[in-house]
C-alpha cells in the first residue's frame, strides 16, 4: 500500500492541496467536537481496492456479481458492530449519519407523521426536526428543550408532549448538550404515549461502546450513530436495531435512499470498530473525558460561562455573552491562532445561527494525538488568551506560531508526506 500520493502520477495542483491539508491539521489544534483522527490504519484501508466494488444489495442478495470478498467484509463490520454495542442487528451501510437518520425515521413513520426532537437551538441536530431538513419537511416535528434555570434537559415537559400529542417516534440525541441524556426518561415517555424511541448517539458512540456512557442499544427500536466522532472510524454512518425493526431499516438504506455502499469506507468501518473492542480504547475515553473536564475547568477559571456549568462528555459549550463578542468572531479568532473550533447556538439564543452566542469545543482529535490534563491547561491558555484579544490580528499571530511549536510534541501521522 503506497504510503502517500507521490507514488502516483504528479497532479502538482492536487499535490498542493493535500499537503496543505495535512499541515493544517498538523500545526492547527483540532477542537471541533464532532471531529477526530482515523489510525493511520483506518487511513489506508480508506483507500483500499474495495474503492472499485460496486455491492448493491447486501450479503447474499447482491445486484451484482464478484461480491463474495465484499460479502465476507460487510458481515466482518456487521459483526463487530453488534458485538461492540450488543444489537440485534447492525446495517454498517449509511454513507453519513443523516442518512442513518432518515432511514431510521422512514423505518418507523410515514411522511406526514408526527414526532417528538430536540430543539436544533437547545443542542439538537438538524435532522431531528428542522424545518430545512428532510426531517422536517417529510414528517411533522414537534419540539422539546431544555430549561432555562439549569440548561438540563426538561424531562417534565418530554413526558407531558408525549402523552398530549401522541407522537409516533421520539428522538433523543444532541448535537451539543454536554451532559448525560437519561434514555430512560426517554423509554418511559415513548411506552405512556405508544411511540417508538430513535436515538442518535453520534456524538456518544466511542463513550458508549466503552461503557463510561448509558447504552441506548437495549431501550430503543433503533439507535443511529455516525462512525467518525468519538468512535474515531472513518466518516460514514450506522444504525443499530432490535430484530424486529431490521428488514424495515434495510430496505429504506437500500434501496430505499442509497445505491452501491463504499464497500472501501465500510472496509474502514470494519477496523475501526475492530480498534474499538480492543482494551486501549476505552484507556482512550477515559482520556477524553478527563481532557475534556480540565478544559472545562479552566476555562470557568477564566472567567468564562459555560452552558449547564460544566460538562459530562467530550464537549463544552462556552456562553460568549459575558464577554460581549459572538460565535462567528470567536471562531474566526480562534482560526486565526491556529485552533480550529465551531460558532454554536446557546439555549435561548437571541443571535441568528450564522452569528450564534456560544462557541463549541471539543476533545476527541486532541486526546487522539497524546494530549493529557497537564496538555489541556496550556490549551485553554491558547483558547482564553485568543478570546480576549479577537480584534488583535498581531496576538492572534503569536498564538498561532506558539501553537505550531507546542503540537510538534505531538506527531500526526510521522510515516506520510499527505
Amino acid at each position: 500500500m503506497p504510503a502517500s500520493t507521490r507514488d502516483y502520477p504528479a497532479d502538482a495542483q492536487l499535490e498542493s492541496i493535500l499537503a496543505k491539508e495535512l499541515g493544517r491539521q498538523r500545526d492547527r489544534l483540532e477542537m471541533i467536537a464532532s471531529e477526530n483522527f482515523v489510525s493511520e490504519h483506518v487511513l489506508r484501508v480508506t483507500a483500499s481496492v474495495f474503492t472499485n466494488k460496486y455491492a448493491e444489495g447486501y450479503p447474499d442478495r447482491r445486484f451484482y456479481g464478484g461480491c463474495e470478498y465484499a460479502d465476507e467484509l460487510e458481515i466482518l463490520a456487521q459483526g463487530r458492530a453488534r458485538k461492540l454495542f450488543g444489537a440485534e442487528h447492525a446495517n454498517v451501510q449509511p454513507h453519513c449519519g443523516s442518512t442513518a437518520n432518515m432511514a431510521a425515521f422512514f423505518a418507523a413513520m410515514k411522511p406526514g407523521d408526527l414526532f417528538l426532537g430536540m430543539n436544533l437551538s437547545h443542542g439538537g441536530h438538524l435532522t431531528h426536526g428542522a424545518s430545512v431538513s428532510f426531517s422536517g419537511r417529510v414528517f411533522s416535528a414537534r419540539f422539546y428543550g431544555v430549561r432555562e434555570d439549569t440548561e438540563i434537559i426538561d424531562y417534565d415537559e418530554v413526558a407531558s408532549l408525549a402523552e398530549r400529542l401522541k407522537p409516533k417516534v421520539i428522538v433523543a440525541g444532541a448535537s451539543s448538550y454536554p451532559r448525560i441524556i437519561d434514555f430512560e426518561r426517554f423509554r418511559e415517555a415513548a411506552d405512556r404515549a405508544g411511540a417508538a424511541l430513535i436515538v442518535d448517539m453520534a456524538h456518544y458512540a466511542g463513550m458508549v461502546a466503552a461503557g463510561l456512557y448509558p447504552s441506548p442499544v437495549p431501550l430503543a427500536e433503533i439507535v443511529t450513530t455516525t462512525t467518525h466522532k468519538t468512535l474515531r472510524g472513518p466518516r460514514g454512518g450506522m444504525i443499530l436495531c432490535r430484530r424486529s425493526y431490521a428488514k424495515a431499516v434495510d430496505d429504506e438504506i437500500f434501496p430505499g435512499i442509497q445505491g452501491g455502499p463504499l464497500m472501501h469506507v465500510i472496509a474502514a468501518k470494519a477496523l475501526a470498530l475492530g480498534e474499538a473492542l480492543e482494551p486501549d480504547f476505552i484507556d482512550y475515553q477515559r482520556q477524553l473525558l478527563k481532557n475534556a473536564s480540565r478544559l472545562a475547568a479552566r476555562l470557568i477559571d477564566a472567567g468564562f460561562r459555560l452552558v449547564s456549568g460544566g460538562t459530562d462528555i467530550h464537549l463544552v459549550l462556552i456562553d460568549l455573552r459575558n464577554k460581549n463578542i459572538t460565535g462567528s468572531q470567536a471562531e474566526i479568532a480562534l482560526d486565526k491562532a491556529g485552533i480550529t473550533a465551531n460558532k454554536n447556538t446557546i439555549p435561548f439564543d437571541k443571535r441568528s445561527f450564522s452569528v450564534t452566542s456560544g462557541l463549541r469545543l471539543g476533545t476527541a482529535a486532541l486526546t487522539t494525538r497524546g494530549l493529557n490534563e497537564s496538555d489541556m491547561d496550556e490549551v485553554a491558555d491558547f483558547v482564553c488568551t485568543a478570546l480576549h484579544n479577537v480584534d488583535d490580528d498581531s496576538k492572534l499571530k503569536k498564538i498561532r506560531e506558539r501553537v505550531a511549536a507546542f503540537l510538534r510534541k505531538f506527531p500526526l501521522y510521522p510515516g506520510l508526506d499527505f
